[in-house]
């Protein structure tokens, strides 16, 4: 297809009108360049109204696209349809996105697009926004990444923990998405995984601009991420962990740094899913973790050994009375280190 625009930014909308205009503000210098698509999923507030206003402001630059309520992966699914840039950014509404930083990604984007060198793939900083943290956490790739080339997996180092690909630091070339057929489940949280994994596969070339672009705001009670909420919804994120280990098929990869980095960003699901099951601590919650465990055993042996010889299996196989302490003690220690939740 003939792509209109430079890039595309896809801002799932749900209940946002008291933070959507600052994610709409942080946007618009992007210019007629970018396409923002507002995809408002069912709100019950003025989410729909205050983006129409952006729409009749800026009509080169803002579309709004309403629909019933579909989850996060449906918004983004529909904001795919819509698409007409050569990248594909999405960016949640209660996020931001850095100008100084954005101007330069839009730069770099422009020139491999004239240069005819377009990677698969382009990726940036996140910084986590964290409610009344002064200092905060940058997530960068610097040493682990060739910066300001066009790279290939074969030059990807080895990725430090907490360092790995989400989709605060992914721009996606679009045609590369709809090639790959990526569909989100609809009504299901957690589905940023998905996004960034399933077409990581098919990624062959990609650029990393060091640049703190996105702004990941964390803090407002009733985030997916947060603690409680993540249990509460434990069995969505349990879905998310199995798509990721029956969509992608590992023993197709032929490049051995994505194969591994694959294992290790499925690794890193696993445990989040592990964890929240035994903070939990009931004995329904220990039940889906043996499952999920088998379950990956039954589909994958090979990523099941793999995972159960790594630090995350041995913490997750001792026995409950003597590994719960340990699994929650280092998974507080890493929440201070690494500033998520």
């Amino acid at each position: 297809m003939a792509f209109m625009k430079l890039l595309t930014i896809i801002v799932p909308a749900y209940n946002a009108e008291s933070y959507l205009a600052r994610c709409l503000d942080s946007l618009l210098p992007g210019g007629d360049e970018v396409e923002i698509l507002v995809v408002d999923d069912g709100s019950t507030d003025a989410t729909a109204k205050l983006a129409g206003k952006y729409e009749e402001q800026y009509p080169t630059q803002v579309r709004l696209i309403s629909q019933s309520n579909k989850g996060h992966g449906g918004a983004i699914n529909t904001g795919i349809q819509y698409a007409s840039g050569r990248y594909l950014k999405v960016v949640d509404s209660d996020d931001w996105l850095d100008t100084g930083a954005y101007q330069k990604v839009l730069e770099v984007l422009r020139g491999l697009i004239v240069n005819g060198t377009e990677p698969d793939l382009v990726i940036a900083n996140y910084v986590y926004e964290k409610q009344g943290k002064r200092r905060k956490k940058v997530i960068h790739y610097r040493g682990i990444i060739p910066a300001n080339r066009i790279a290939s997996w074969d030059e990807m180092g080895p990725l430090k923990k907490g360092r790995y690909i989400l989709m605060h630091s992914v721009i996606y070339r679009t045609q590369l998405i709809k090639d790959v057929g990526l569909v989100l489940p609809e009504h299901t949280f957690y589905v940023d995984n998905l996004y960034v994994y399933f077409p990581l596969s098919a990624v062959k070339k990609f650029y990393y601009v060091d640049v703190d672009l996105y702004r990941y705001y964390i803090g407002r009670a009733d985030q997916s991420v947060q603690e409680k909420n993540m249990i509460r919804r434990i069995d969505q994120q349990l879905r998310v962990n199995r798509l990721m280990l029956e969509t992608v098929l590992l023993e197709k990869v032929e490049n051995p740094r994505l194969f591994w980095y694959l294992i290790h960003y499925f690794e890193i699901v696993t445990a989040v899913s592990s964890v929240m099951l035994v903070l939990a601590g009931t004995k329904e919650h220990f039940k889906k973790l043996r499952e999920l465990w088998e379950d990956i055993n039954h589909h994958n042996p090979l990523l099941y050994q793999h995972l159960r010889r790594s630090l995350v299996g041995r913490f997750f196989h001792l026995p409950l009375w003597f590994g719960r302490p340990l699994i929650i003690g280092f998974y507080r220690l890493a929440q201070g280190i690494f500033g998520f939740n």
